[in-house]
């Protein structure tokens, strides 16, 4: 057996994986079959076997009679199954995820002459083997835009639904590229009318597997951790044959078994505002775990309680609402009830809007006699509320007995342990309380848990790390004494100037002068504010940078005044959000002065926003989603329970300690394209030791909490000068075979080859980013000597000068935004970079005079006819059907000079200048075809021409009839081409290109048009080659009208 059979994709992971499917009792449908049962390649829905299911699930009962839904309905639901991409794909997804759980009413002409509505469902969600599964490879489906077809790899089917998709990839590719083709192929023009009915997407290479649902950005496609072993180990004797099982194994009977895809579809998936998101492993094995504790009752039938430890960021909210709906639907009999209870006002009103974007409808209680109703109303399924209103509810409430009520308490750790707990059970004294905690919990509180009872789940941080699921956080402390002298400054300046020339000492003092003129009176606050201004202003604020960052202060006072520094430098966009002067926050100002200056800036507040909530919520919402806001400054509010993914630095000026310590930094750890590490940056000394190694903290009350709790949780910046050395060894190990290391064009030359420049690609945009890291904090800096330093510096600028001219050379356009803009800061601020020229990607080739600026800048001959060829090849395939015929005479005489070169038949001199010959008359449109006097200048009618022509040669060809003269048939053709012509011009009017009625009119003259031509000049064609003339006609049309 060949090494190529054996490492081709199919070979390496679509034949296992169909294999897989077909042993957990998938039926196999071969792509030929597919296409028959379909009809056509645009129809996505195995309607024969939808049909048959539905007669065969549902029939409904009248006066004691069973009857059968009729013909008529049964078609119908088929047809309302398919809903149109109108609203967009995830909307319409949710249109037709409500079908498949909830069915459909349709009304049946009864036997006494009546008419009455009866429910159809599509799936059979109780009995799961009543069900039928299908899998199909190779599923050829029409593009949207009518340009061809895309074929996925393996598409799994549910009574003929489409609702698993997976895309196989060979071990030595990364499965980046199948997630990015999975997210293509969603888009508009491609087929998302397949995607509409996905639910689980999978994209794997055997040792590495990806999962998402419709629409999930890549950021957010997540691993899967088997945690029920015995499960599956037991399937996969029974799924993998005579041959060690791998990754992807595992994951397709984790994600695809037929009783899982069931499950995790019907409980697990959800739409969050215009989000569809499915559970991660760890929010899927937390509710099954759960199920399982409270399905055991105590001496008096009591259900049991526990806790749920899910890190900060891992999703412990979603897993809440992925818990009531389980719990709503699989105890609906027992009459369920569940309240989510809060300590903090913004959490209450963030866990309300969570379950009511997931259409949970939840009831938020306003007051404690709210809640008392709330609870008395059999209509309010769900009720969010803050723990303090049962302060209120205990003096008007009598004892609510059901024992089928599920308290679900946040941040557990905070409010369970006191006199409000005991009210929560005075009121609801056999409840199932359920805690949720997202900070580990500290030693004593271990012992205090068993007011509720065992640890149900844990998910620690190190996992979250581990999964990629949250960023690393990595500290730096900054400490700053809390009097400041001019001594002290001056060091300071001097150490951050130490690399600098005149010109830029004398730009770091001016902007020193700045905050210093502010704030004689608080020098302190002045010197960080500066530092913070020059940190953010040189790492993070980039062109089209998105990254964002928070300042915890101490006070309120001390907020506004941050804010004043800010302002005046004009360097960064800052504001602030603290609570109202009356209430306590933070250390709180005694002093008048500073009570007038609380004051008055909360009244410019009001009368910009109006009232508190608005003015909290503008700007919330600003920094969030908007690009404007750099830097948010807050004393206690949004330090918890607030979702920035975009927030990736979090200065530090305030005593915090324990789980405000650990919620504050949480702040940073989301998930964001470009995003590495959240950073904290410490300017208390708030943890003197922070000792990776020996997972010592100590500091901030952190020693409280048990070691391997707290593993992961935060890195010493120091820690990342190993990955710096190790990602600098990966990328000079790239180019190891380069013999002559003082030749660029060796470099270049081994880079022809596509993968290994994918790797040179990532490996520099990893070392870049990690030295980037390494030179913002003193720390790594200082700890560096300047040798290895400056060796970094000289060799990312030449890896940098040689990533852009093979990227000229070979033509890439590689979406590197954020890499391209935090690179461009760490030339500009760090590595001399006068003489670098600004990144960006290649020009188009028929913009002469940009592509001959481009050719200049590259060194060999060799290097110039490779960009002309690779970048004439990358034009002419987007180009292609414009005019088949055309592009194909320049394709020719590109591989043919190719071909002689590699052939060694021309020198390197003479491979450039025939390629600079070839694209000379690509630019001026000259291809070496003669066209008949009749087209000479109707370009449309030379494409049809084209492909009419080289078909009818062939077909003279193989029937071995001599055309006529060649010239009188070159010009009955040109006729032929300017009669299509005039038939294309007639029906291209407005949005004919998705109208298939239009293309089919088109094809149909078209045809009668072709049949009168062949017997008239006696050329035999087949229906084949009609076909295939008809078909390259719409293809031509479409790119060109």
């Amino acid at each position: 057996m060949s090494r190529a059979y054996l490492y081709n994709e199919e070979n390496i992971s679509q034949k296992p994986a169909i294999e897989v499917l077909k042993n957990l009792g998938y039926i196999y449908i071969s792509p030929e079959e597919a296409e028959k049962i379909r009809g056509n390649l645009y129809n996505v829905l195995l309607s024969d076997i939808l049909k048959e299911k539905l007669i065969e699930l549902n029939e409904y009962e009248y006066k004691g009679k069973v009857y059968k839904f009729s013909k008529k309905n049964i078609d119908q639901a088929i047809k309302d199954l398919d809903e149109p991409l109108t609203d967009g794909l995830v909307r319409t997804s949710e249109k037709i995820y409500d079908t498949l759980m909830l069915g459909r009413s349709y009304e049946e002409s009864l036997p006494d002459g009546s008419r009455k509505s009866f429910s159809l469902k599509y799936i059979d969600w109780e009995n799961v083997y009543n069900n039928v599964f299908h899998v199909i490879e190779e599923f050829s489906v029409e593009r949207e835009d009518g340009q061809g077809n895309v074929r996925p790899d393996i598409v799994l089917f549910v009574n003929g639904i489409p609702l698993g998709i997976i895309e196989c990839k060979r071990a030595s590719i990364d499965i980046r590229q199948g997630i990015e083709q999975m997210l293509r192929n969603q888009g508009k023009d491609y087929i998302p009318h397949l995607f509409k009915y996905s639910q689980i997407l999978m994209a794997t290479n055997k040792n590495e597997t990806k999962y998402a649902t419709c629409n999930t950005p890549r950021k957010f496609w997540a691993v899967w951790k088997e945690e029920y072993e015995d499960w599956l180990q037991k399937n996969l004797i029974k799924a993998v044959e005579d041959r060690l099982p791998t990754n992807q194994d595992k994951n397709i009977i984790s994600l695809f078994h037929p009783e899982r895809i069931l499950e995790i579809t019907k409980y697990f998936v959800l739409y969050d505002k215009n989000v569809k998101k499915v559970a991660r492993y760890q929010q899927y094995f937390a509710v099954k775990e759960i199920a399982k504790v409270i399905e055991e009752r105590d001496e008096n039938g009591n259900r049991k309680s526990g806790v749920i430890w899910h890190t900060q960021g891992s999703g412990k909210s979603l897993t809440m609402v992925m818990f009531s709906k389980y719990v709503l639907s699989e105890l609906r009999d027992y009459d369920p009830k569940v309240i989510v209870v809060t300590d903090r006002i913004n959490l209450d009103k963030q866990i309300y809007q969570t379950f009511n974007h997931t259409r949970l409808k939840a009831n938020r209680a306003t007051s404690g006699r709210h809640l008392v109703n709330l609870i008395n109303d059999n209509k309010a399924d769900i009720v969010t509320t803050l723990v303090h209103k049962f302060d209120t509810a205990t003096r008007r409430q009598k004892p609510v007995l059901s024992k089928e009520i599920f308290v679900l308490v946040d941040e557990s750790h905070r409010t369970q342990y006191g006199e409000l707990h005991i009210k929560m059970k005075q009121i609801f004294p056999n409840a199932c309380y359920l805690g949720f905690t997202g900070t580990p919990l500290m030693k004593k509180e271990k012992n205090t848990m068993i007011k509720f009872g065992e640890l149900i789940h844990a998910y620690t941080i190190a996992d979250g790390v581990q999964d990629k699921a949250i960023v690393p956080l990595l500290y730096e402390g900054k400490m700053v004494e809390q009097t400041v002298n001019r001594k002290a400054i001056d060091k300071r300046l001097e150490m951050i100037t130490k690399d600098l020339n005149d010109k830029q000492k004398e730009e770091v003092m001016r902007k020193w002068s700045q905050f210093e003129r502010i704030a004689s009176s608080d020098q302190r606050i002045a010197f960080i504010a500066y530092d913070i201004n020059r940190h953010f202003v040189d790492n993070y604020k980039t062109q089209g940078s998105q990254f964002k960052a928070m300042l915890a202060t101490n006070s309120k006072v001390e907020a506004i005044r941050y804010l004043k520094h800010f302002e005046e430098a004009g360097d960064l966009n800052a504001a602030v959000i603290i609570s109202p002067p009356d209430q306590r926050e933070g250390y709180d100002a005694v002093d008048e002065e500073s009570q007038d200056m609380v004051k008055r800036f909360w009244d410019k507040m009001m009368e910009r926003y109006g009232n508190e909530e608005n003015y909290e919520e503008s700007i919330k919402d600003e920094f969030v989603n908007g690009d404007d806001l750099d830097l948010l400054i807050v004393v206690d509010k949004l330090l918890t329970g607030f979702d920035a993914p975009r927030a990736t630095v979090m200065y530090i000026d305030k005593p915090m300690k324990e789980h405000t310590l650990l919620q504050a930094i949480a702040r940073v750890n989301r998930l964001y394209e470009g995003k590495d590490y959240g950073l904290i940056i410490d300017y208390r000394g708030l943890l003197d030791k922070l000792d990776e190694a020996m997972e010592m903290y100590s500091g901030a009350g952190l020693e409280n909490f048990d070691p391997k709790d707290l593993k992961g949780a935060l890195y010493d910046v120091i820690s990342i000068i190993g990955s710096l050395r190790q990602y600098y060894t990966n990328l000079i190990n790239i180019f190891i075979p380069v013999k002559n290391k003082k030749d660029t064009e060796e470099y270049e030359v081994l880079l022809e080859n596509q993968e290994l420049r994918e790797e040179f690609y990532e490996a520099l945009s990893l070392f870049g980013r990690h030295l980037k890291l390494a030179l913002e904090s003193e720390r790594v800096y200082n700890a560096l000597s300047e040798d290895e330093i400056n060796k970094y510096k000289k060799d990312f600028k030449f890896y940098q000068e040689l990533r852009r001219s093979v990227k000229i050379r070979y033509s890439d356009t590689i979406d590197h935004k954020e890499y391209e803009a935090k690179m461009q800061k760490l030339m500009d601020n760090y590595i001399a970079a006068e003489d670098v020229i600004r990144v960006t990607n290649p020009v188009d080739i028929l913009d002469k005079k940009g592509f001959e600026e481009e050719l200049d800048r590259l060194g060999s001959p060799r290097a110039k006819a490779d960009a002309i060829r690779t970048r004439m090849t990358r034009s002419i395939s987007m180009k292609w059907d414009e005019n088949p015929a055309y592009y194909k005479k320049f394709s020719e005489r590109i591989e043919e000079t190719l071909q002689a070169y590699k052939d060694k038949r021309i020198s390197e001199r003479e491979y450039f200048e025939r390629m600079n010959n070839i694209k000379k008359d690509y630019q001026s449109g000259y291809s070496g075809i003669e066209y008949p006097e009749n087209i000479k200048n109707k370009p449309n009618a030379q494409a049809f021409y084209g492909v009419t022509y080289d078909i009818m040669k062939e077909s003279s060809e193989v029937y071995g009839t001599d055309m006529p003269d060649v010239n009188a048939d070159k010009d009955q053709i040109a006729e032929l081409s300017i009669l299509i012509e005039n038939i294309v011009a007639k029906y291209t009017k407005v949005d004919w290109h998705d109208n298939t009625d239009v293309h089919n009119r088109i094809k149909q003259e078209v045809d009668d048009l072709l049949f009168d031509f062949s017997k008239e000049n006696n050329i035999e064609l087949d229906f084949e080659q009609i076909d295939k003339i008809l078909n390259e006609i719409i293809e031509v049309a479409l790119k060109r009208y």
